[in-house]
């Protein structure tokens, strides 16, 4: 479990550190987009569930090296992104990492929430399932652990 924090964080350092508004003469190459894309499905309020999911990102992370990882929550997992829940720091440093979280508003609507009570700078979808079979259709590749 250290090491998904440890690479997260080393991750997080290069980007830190990159500079950043930097304006030269020549051209500026754009941002190249990670070979690799991984959506992942939480739907169940258990943060073992959560833990097994940052094992996951860590083990992909090590084979492949740069890899865009969202993670869309569900129903019941959507108490882990609340403000005050006790999973919301570790989900703010995945995030400051480049993890994405993506709340389903269905759901949130469904247990009478609202984005005052969720972690700052999550995203949202309507539907989490839609927002899954989107993006596998733009060719990501999809877990539910």
């Amino acid at each position: 479990m250290k090491r998904i924090f440890i690479t997260l964080l080393s991750v997080f350092s290069v980007l830190m550190l990159s500079p950043v508004g930097v304006h030269t003469a020549h051209a500026v190459a754009p941002k190249a987009t990670p070979a690799h894309r991984v959506v992942i499905q939480l739907n169940e309020n258990d943060s073992h569930k959560l833990n097994t999911i940052f094992g996951n990102i860590n083990n992909v992370l090590e084979e492949l090296g740069q890899v865009d990882v969202t993670v869309v929550v569900i129903g019941p997992a959507l108490e882990m992104l609340k403000a005050e829940a006790l999973t919301a720091n570790r989900v703010l440093d995945a995030m400051s990492a480049g993890v994405r979280f993506v709340a389903c508003t269905n759901s949130m609507k469904a247990q009478n929430l609202h984005k005052e009570d969720m972690i700052d700078s999550i995203a949202y979808a309507k539907a989490g399932y839609v927002e899954i079979m989107r993006l596998q259709e733009q060719g990501w590749s999809y877990l539910r652990p």
